[in-house]
């Protein structure tokens, strides 16, 4: 397959380059729009001012006209333009311009003579709508500047959970589209990336890079495959065309001594380009802690990107983009970590985890225009993601409520792949046909060692207790004790407090995977006809073959400014490639398996799954003010996939699930521009309803009783708010205000309780919390958590609140509350209609900003203050989370940034 897949890249190739010519520059994410200026005898215009807007998503450009009355702007992302022309002793002239493929879009202009009225550019309802089958949201960077983001080191991630609807707001950058746990894929001028982003696993891109994204929560188009619940288009930024160097440089300090710090420049000509961006930053907060207040989570990060543009002839162009990125970081502790005993109460001091990531990526891509109406990619990139995880220099210091084993982790993640593509405009037709392979190495090396002394303890007293100071069941009966018959003889060596070693485990694999797709928008009258097939190979530790159609219809009621759309797509469903092989071999290895919590009859092998999802949705404007869109989601996954974790530690690994249902809606309304305010609201409720057997992977989470429960990354409901407005007798000030509301992550773990529903953890048919209480009454048992926890989870029985020292061991079910969690009524709890969750939360940022202090022409000074959390809300992201633990939200954070621009 790989030779017949050269072949036809190499034939191709051979083809495009003896092919007509014409001049562009674009990648696969971002066209180019070109065209001349003449007067009304057909002279061309020199000088003239060009100028493209899109009133959405703010995005414009302008550009002058030279000496023929050419003009051209590369690297436009996908949308529709109003495209404006002024010129002095000429009237005014603008027109429409859509672009929606990488094949150029020309756009001539014929200037009438007159005076030039008011440039002020009108925006009427026929702008606001977009004739598309998918949904989608637009972000350009004028928005990415002004938007008060939570967390620096993952910009991108804290922009889409913002301004893209249907996005549930997980700990630490992590972000779940649609339903599904982190099934997003990143598309950054073409290259694919579908590895989670989140910044324990990875090092996204710098947003100083980004100049715009496309986030698509609709039916994934049939050139996006993998992990498609949300595929987010980045466009980088380019300096072609930039003949006077321009750029930045800013720093900014902040709360929890915050320091950053970076500059990015532009410069190129007509035909090459280059942008650079770095910056650096240290920060006394750089993971989400499970304690509101913040100890032991220092970090810094340094990146580095840089794109080049170069065309070498009028026809034929390449583009590269370079990425290094460095991180390093605490896990933050908990109080139960501050002062860990050994199992003889000696002290072993704190725990100090720490991690550090590198991530490198290079792609090249070249491009070839085959003639006014084809255009033709090729791409390479190869990306790596090198995971370090380092345990405490004292291995027993790894102790805590949360994690029995100390581990330390070398793991390596690379993608190696080519891209090709070839696009054809003409009439009704926007056709794209292309393929991708990817060749994914895993290397994971992990040692183990077992540190909590009553985990595997050969001895137990009367009660069943497990005891200290035995390391062979015969030594029970000298000692008045008996044999434990839960001990694990296996697991001796490797248990660090009976003076065992660590255990080390290698995991190699190679994924391959090939994709072959072919696509048409068909335009008629105000009809659009998306048609798509994709074909997927995928050959991991199994193998998997599917034909994916995809196929979406709009209608544009024009008199009334109203889209109607519907989709639906078929998408192959691949394992999470973090420790895969950790989970799908771990069940099988002696060692491994008691580690893992590995359920019996859960097969080590992880499917790829299949999933139909249908989409219903509409967008309206309403005059010249505001556009909404909407959108109902159905969707099946067969085989669908989630995560475990091992302990308390950064070693999560795929599991797989035998089927979720995930239904909801989604919403986004935009003010472009109301009297100097633009506003935007997105809103979303998305059901993500799992069900047993778990059918692949280590760990199980819950029972395998078949009845359906949430996920813990379900939330009802989520909205974010923001307004802008800018100061009207002084254009460069400006202020935005940010009003987030989530009703709440599934939290699973939280004590409750209920004897009706057989999957429910609070039932003692599987180990629950609910108990009767000596005088008869329902009760609930809180001996399986520890003081800290019960105070993470602000836990207060019978008025009394638990502290990080003093908690409860049982507790009236009556009397159990919480301001953090939702503790359901006593017989009400219900892992599908009532599960226990996190308390609803309000989170209010605000910025307020001047871009030219000083009134600067070329050079010019700008001022930020930035607010974060400003009430400083007392809640959590999730507690005892599967997957992720236990975090709380930012506390209020402020920081000031000056920046230098020129």
């Amino acid at each position: 397959m790989r030779t017949l897949l050269r072949r036809i890249a190499f034939s191709l190739f051979l083809v495009c380059f003896f092919s007509g010519a014409l001049h562009a520059q674009s990648t696969s994410n971002s066209g180019t729009i070109t065209g001349t200026v003449t007067d009304p005898t057909g002279a061309v215009v020199p000088g003239a001012t060009v100028t493209i807007h899109n009133p959405v998503s703010q995005y414009e450009r302008s550009v002058t006209t030279d000496k023929t009355g050419h003009f051209q702007f590369p690297n436009v992302p996908f949308n529709p333009y109003h495209l404006t022309v002024t010129m002095s002793g000429f009237s005014n002239a603008a027109q429409d311009v859509d672009v929606n493929s990488i094949v150029p879009v020309t756009a001539n202009i014929s200037l009438k003579l007159g005076e030039a009225s008011n440039t002020t550019v009108v925006v009427t309802g026929e702008d606001l709508v977009e004739n598309d089958t998918t949904m989608h949201t637009d972000i350009d960077r004028s928005m990415m500047q002004k938007l008060p983001l939570e967390s620096q080191s993952s910009s991108i991630s804290s922009l889409v959970t913002l301004a893209s609807p249907g996005v549930a707001a997980d700990s630490n950058g992590l972000f779940h589209g649609l339903g599904d746990h982190a099934s997003n894929s990143f598309s950054v001028d073409g290259q694919p990336i579908s590895d989670q982003q989140s910044k324990v696993f990875s090092n996204q891109i710098p947003g100083d890079s980004v100049q715009s994204l496309e986030v698509i929560d609709g039916a994934p188009p049939a050139e996006y495959g993998d992990k498609t619940s949300l595929v987010i288009k980045v466009t980088t930024r380019s300096g072609q065309g930039m003949k006077r160097p321009t750029g930045s440089i800013n720093t900014s300090y902040g709360t929890f001594g915050s320091v950053n710090g970076g500059f990015d420049l532009g410069y190129g000509g007509d035909n090459w380009g280059n942008f650079i961006a770095a910056n650096g930053l240290n920060t006394g907060r750089f993971l989400d802690p499970p304690e509101f207040r913040v100890f032991h989570a220092k970090g810094n990060e340094e990146n580095i990107f840089d794109r080049v543009d170069y065309n070498f002839t009028q026809a034929d162009s390449i583009h590269l983009n370079l990425q290094y990125t460095r991180s390093w970081f605490q896990t933050p502790n908990a109080y139960d970590n501050l002062n860990v005993l050994d199992q003889f109460g000696n002290s072993v001091g704190e725990t100090d985890q720490k991690s550090k990531i590198e991530t490198f990526n290079i792609a090249p891509t070249y491009t070839r225009l085959i003639n006014n109406d084809a255009v033709f990619n090729f791409g390479a990139y190869a990306r790596k993601d090198a995971y370090n995880y380092y345990p405490s220099g004292n291995p027993l210091a790894d102790f805590s409520p949360t994690q029995s084993e100390t581990v330390q982790q070398r793991r390596t993640l690379l993608n190696a792949g080519v891209h090709s593509d070839i696009s054809y405009v003409k009439g009704a037709h926007n056709f794209k046909a292309g393929a991708v392979y990817e060749h994914t190495f895993l290397r994971e090396n992990d040692s183990l060692g077992i540190v909590n002394p009553t985990l595997n303890s050969p001895c137990v007293d009367a009660n069943g207790n497990p005891l200290n100071g035995f390391t062979d069941p015969s030594q029970c009966a000298a000692a008045g004790d008996r044999p434990n018959p839960g001990f694990n003889s296996v697991l001796l060596p490797y248990d660090l407090t009976r003076g065992g070693s660590l255990y080390a485990f290698y995991g190699p694999a190679d994924i391959k995977e090939l994709a072959l797709y072919a696509e048409d928008q068909i335009t008629a009258g105000n009809w659009l006809f998306n048609l798509g097939m994709r074909g997927d190979l995928y050959n991991g530790l199994t193998r998997e073959r599917q034909a994916e159609p995809r196929l979406g219809a709009s209608y544009s009621i024009k008199p009334t400014n109203t889209v109607l759309r519907v989709s639906y797509a078929r998408t192959l469903e691949t394992p999470f490639n973090e420790n895969l092989v950790l989970s799908s071999t771990g069940c099988a290895n002696s060692v491994l398996s008691p580690l893992l919590s590995c359920t019996p009859g859960v097969s080590g092998k992880l499917n790829p799954g299949f999933r139909n999802e249908f989409h219903a949705g509409f967008q309206q404007a309403f005059g010249k003010y505001a556009v909404v869109s909407g959108e109902y989601i159905w969707k099946y996954t067969h085989n669908a996939f989630d995560f475990s974790v091992l302990g308390n530690t950064p070693i999560t690994f795929p599991i797989d699930w035998h089927n979720s249902k995930i239904p909801g809606f989604t919403l986004r309304a935009d003010v472009p521009n109301f009297h100097n305010i633009s506003a935007f609201v997105v809103m979303s409720s998305v059901a993500a309803r799992f069900f047993p057997p778990q059918i692949g992977g280590a760990g199980a989470t819950v029972g395998q009783s078949g009845y359906p429960f949430r996920i813990d990354h379900d939330e009802r409901y989520n909205e974010t708010t923001h307004l802008q407005y800018q100061i009207p007798w002084r254009k460069s000030l400006w202020y935005s205000f940010n009003w987030r509301y989530d009703s709440g992550l599934v939290a699973g773990s939280v004590p409750c309780y209920n004897v009706t529903d057989p999957n429910s953890s609070c039932n003692p048919i599987n180990g629950g919390t609910s108990i009767t209480l000596p005088n008869g009454q329902p009760g609930i048992d809180l001996s399986k958590l520890s003081a800290d926890q019960q105070f993470q989870a602000g836990l207060t029985c019978d008025g009394v609140r638990a502290t990080p020292t003093s908690g409860f061991t049982v507790c009236d079910a009556a009397g159990l509350t919480s301001k953090l969690v939702k503790v359901p009524a006593p017989g009400t709890e219900n892992d599908d209609k009532n599960p226990p969750r996190i308390q609803p939360r309000s989170l209010f940022d605000m910025a307020l900003g001047d871009d030219n202090l000083f009134h600067g022409d070329h050079y010019k000074w700008g001022l930020r203050l930035t607010a974060v959390n400003v009430t400083n809300k007392y809640a959590l992201y999730n507690f005892l989370s599967t997957f992720s633990g236990t975090h709380y939200v930012t506390p209020r954070t402020v920081t000031g940034e000056v920046n230098f621009s020129f």
